[in-house]
């Protein structure tokens, strides 16, 4: 009952604070730069974690932020939870995100995404829509900005079988930036479409990036390795702290495989 209350509250601040930030930075969607309103996302970011901590005793811990380059570069994350989308521009001056474009329709927060340069797809389109945002992060590069995307497409258990998405290799080999591999483990607190949110240490960790250069389908196989490696050891060493995350990495683990995509670029 407790963990139900003490979500409760948090869900229902995680929204107002959301909105009244929102409203309150409203001048900045007409006046203000780009910079001006990603700050916005740094502050909800900021603020989200602190309510997380003082109301459902969910800390954090960000390993590697020495692995971080400056300028240009691919963040790659794994992605569990609505925890990883406000939680990573914190640590990135410029970014943009590459998100499903039914975002940019959203009241208030579609006009934040436009205002700031996100970067919204099609995923209907498939490989079809891979031209058009190749080109958008070349200019992105360009402008020595960092561009997050997560290879999964979308967010996956904690522990549960990755899916095979080949975009990622497809800009890194056609926009010649670095890639920043991210593994984290905070679907194990707060997992997909969950509501309750248990208390305990989501661990982001930022390893070192994969340089420029190499050939699309070795570097997708670096990748992988490198994020399910990590990915794993942030599991086995929050499941050996508490038997009740182990029995949900379990569960995950024995999740139907999602399908695989064509590997042409989706």
């Amino acid at each position: 009952m407790l963990l139900f209350l003490r979500s409760l509250v948090f869900q229902c601040l995680y929204y107002l604070c959301t909105v009244l930030l929102m409203l309150l930075w409203l001048p900045t969607l007409v006046t203000g730069p780009r910079g001006i309103v990603q700050e916005l996302g740094r502050r909800w970011g900021r603020t989200t974690l602190w309510l997380l901590e003082t109301i459902c005793g969910l800390r954090h811990e960000v390993r590697g932020l020495e692995n971080i380059p400056k300028g240009a570069v691919i963040v790659a994350a794994k992605h569990q939870s609505v925890w990883d989308t406000f939680t990573l521009p914190i640590f990135f001056p410029d970014f943009s995100y590459i998100l499903k474009h039914e975002l940019v329709y959203l009241p208030l927060f579609g006009w934040y995404l436009l205002r700031s340069e996100q970067i919204a797809i099609d995923r209907a389109k498939g490989r079809k829509a891979m031209p058009q945002l190749v080109a958008k992060a070349k200019t992105l590069f360009a402008q020595h900005r960092q561009l997050f995307i997560f290879p999964e497409g979308t967010r996956r258990p904690a522990g549960g079988p990755p899916p095979d998405k080949f975009g990622v290799a497809v800009i890194y080999e056609e926009a010649g930036a670095p890639v920043l591999p991210v593994v984290l483990n905070s679907g194990l607190f707060w997992p997909r479409h969950g509501f309750l949110i248990r208390p305990g240490c989501v661990v982001m960790e930022f390893l070192p990036p994969i340089a420029p250069g190499l050939e699309a389908r070795a570097f997708f196989a670096e990748l992988q390795e490198q994020l399910e490696a990590g990915t794993e050891k942030l599991l086995e060493e929050a499941a050996a702290k508490d038997p009740a995350i182990a029995a949900i990495i379990e569960k995950n683990r024995l999740a139907p495989a999602p399908a695989t995509a064509r590997a042409e670029g989706q």
